[in-house]
């Protein structure tokens, strides 16, 4: 009986892969996962900067959001009935960065976290203080979620520029996200300080205590990518007891969502189901993974993933509902028990 399930979540895709778990939980859709399976989720804090002063973490607000019904069902990242008085206010100022917005319900959140920073408290302990308003109410002790590390982690992309000396400038991840939306070829991604961390209290025993690890459709260079950088998280994962299975976010030779295209281009990974699951590598041969779910799409890519040493499936991964998600989570469970 599976009772302990940990998560390795980016933002929006493992929100949502998420929230259809927790949906198949609970109606009993997911075969030999018990009612009462407590969900651990780490996050990705590699996407986290400092803006007027705050401390944002999009990945750790977009999960809790999600889990918490709190989250704008539209944009699927920030707070539901936002308004945007203080992004006016600082417009009219001419305070920059101008591209990258605060909501005013957002602001309280990053407020707490910065005061509670400020004050000493790690990334974990202010993260767990949040989620007693988002998550406990909805969900007891029953999902916890943790960042991957305490430790400042900044994620960097490298552009061209043809007014450098270099012919390349870099930016933080938000500023190619948002900005500059992806539209520009990455050069190369760079992630500050990842290999100076240590894992988050819990990041460690959550996954060597698990009796099942998914890696849900996150980007696999900026979101599971950098979880798995962390050190120490791929030794424990290649030890555990628990199964790994992975959920391509590529169907159809291109992302469903974000930018996995951009960024797997960038570290010269073929852009493919098949390619990805390959990046991450059979347990077998000192990957991470023992499953991979493709799409029903790419259902020719299936043999490939298989001569690499994953156990592989064809099924549908579109995120239509959370009915179809659970029905994932339940193929992915299904695929190594």
């Amino acid at each position: 009986m599976i009772r302990d399930i940990t998560v390795l979540a980016g933002g929006t895709g493992g929100a949502r892969f998420l929230q259809g778990l927790l949906h198949g939980i609970e109606t009993g859709a997911l075969p030999g996962v018990s009612a009462d399976a407590v969900v651990t989720v780490v996050a990705n804090t590699a996407d986290d900067l400092w803006v007027h002063g705050l401390k944002v973490c999009p990945d750790l607000d977009t999960v809790m959001y999600t889990l918490g019904d709190g989250i704008d069902p539209v944009r699927r990242w920030g707070r539901r009935d936002e308004t945007w008085s203080v992004k006016t206010e600082l417009a009219e100022y001419g305070v920059e960065p101008a591209w990258f917005g605060l909501g005013d319900r957002d602001v309280a959140t990053h407020l707490v976290r910065t005061q509670m920073l400020e004050a000493g408290y790690p990334l974990s302990q202010v993260t767990t203080a949040l989620c007693r308003r988002w998550l406990e109410p909805r969900w007891g002790d029953r999902v916890r979620l943790l960042p991957m590390t305490d430790d400042r982690v900044e994620t960097h992309v490298a552009v061209a520029d043809e007014e450098s000396p270099s012919g390349r400038r870099v930016v933080h991840f938000q500023e190619y996200w948002v900005r500059l939306r992806a539209a520009v070829p990455a050069e190369a991604v760079v992630f500050v300080g990842l290999d100076q961390t240590t894992p988050g209290p819990g990041v460690l025993d959550a996954i060597t205590g698990a009796d099942l690890v998914l890696l849900p459709p996150s980007n696999p260079v900026v979101s599971v990518g950098t979880i798995l950088g962390v050190p120490d998280v791929r030794d424990v994962l290649r030890v555990t007891k628990a199964p790994v299975v992975g959920v391509s976010p590529i169907v159809g030779a291109s992302h469903v969502h974000g930018m996995a295209e951009q960024m797997l281009t960038s570290i010269g990974v073929e852009v493919s189901a098949a390619a990805v699951g390959l990046h991450y590598g059979a347990r077998s041969d000192g990957g991470v993974l023992d499953g991979w779910l493709v799409d029903e799409g790419d259902a020719d890519e299936v043999a490939r993933v298989v001569d690499g040493g994953v156990a592989c499936r064809a099924v549908p991964l579109m995120m239509t509902d959370h009915d179809a998600t659970a029905a994932m989570a339940a193929a992915a469970i299904g695929l190594v028990t």
